[in-house]
């Protein structure tokens, strides 16, 4: 899934990848842990606690900056709720300065659940988190 913000692309990966400041743009995001750091000080390791299915939810992704600032992607370590949560970030700039922001997510449930229903909240989680990180990038450019 994609989106186009009006900010360049390095704004778009500022904000995307300072995890420390997701709860104050993200409504699900009730709690964030940085756990581990890479020598560019960027969260490599990073615990959280979400709203989710009607209760809070624990999970630690890791992160890996091998494609930054173009790219960022993650995996999930833990998860009470999740046995995955993996996904991307990537950021494309346009013509005009904007950028287009693709985001991927796969999600992987530990209750059996049929696969539209996976599916479903896979499309929610995604569409919330760009229509968020348009609408936090865009506030601050």
């Amino acid at each position: 899934m994609e989106i186009v913000v009006d900010a360049p692309p390095s704004l778009c990966f500022s904000v995307a990848s300072d995890m420390e400041s997701y709860p104050e743009w993200l409504p699900d995001i009730q709690r964030i842990g940085v756990l581990e750091r890479d020598s560019a000080r960027r969260p490599t390791a990073v615990a959280f606690q979400v709203g989710a299915f009607g209760r809070s939810a624990n999970y630690i992704l890791i992160y890996d900056y091998t494609e930054a600032p173009n790219a960022f992607s993650w995996s999930q370590r833990d998860g009470d709720l999740t046995y995955a949560l993996d996904g991307s970030y990537r950021f494309e700039e346009n013509a005009n300065g904007s950028t287009t922001v693709h985001y991927e997510l796969a999600v992987g449930l530990r209750v059996p659940v049929p696969g539209f229903v996976r599916r479903r909240a896979e499309a929610l989680i995604t569409t919330a988190a760009l229509r968020d990180l348009k609408s936090r990038v865009e506030s601050l450019a």
